[in-house]
Parts: structure tokens; sequence; C-alpha cells
């Protein structure tokens, strides 16, 4: 995430409320990616164990959709 990057938010009392805007701030922050930036770079991790993760995750996946796939073809 680039430095230059900023979410701006203008918070319009009489037509959202304060809980609406709220709300529209954590969408937005969602969209942008801000919480899972934050979560990445919260700790270090070596580049072997996030190699692992994501070689983890991805069969997981697999076993996933190869699950889903069995079920639809039993009908």
């Amino acid at each position: 995430m680039s430095s230059e990057s900023a979410i701006k938010v203008v918070i319009d009392g009489s037509r959202f409320g304060v809980e609406g805007s709220l709300k529209k701030f954590k969408r937005l922050c969602e969209a942008a990616g801000v919480l899972k930036e934050y979560r990445k770079r919260k700790e270090f991790k070596k580049p072997s164990v996030r190699k692992k993760e994501k070689v983890e995750a991805a069969n997981k996946r697999k076993a996933k959709d190869k699950a889903k796939a069995k079920r639809n073809t039993k009908i």
C-alpha cells in the first residue's frame, strides 16, 4: 500500500447519521483492504512459513471443490 493512498469519508449527519456513516467507513476500509493489510503486517512471517500456508490453503480449496463436485454429480 502506498503512503499516498487515503480514504476520505465525509460524515453527513443529517443524511446518514453517525451509525450509517460508521457502517459506510467500515465498508470502505474493507473494500480498500486496510484490515487485511494491517493483519498481514502485524507480525513478521518467514517466507518459508508464508509459502507453506499458501500451499496448505490451495490444497484445502482443491479438496473443497472436489467434494462439492462429487456432491453435485450424485444428483
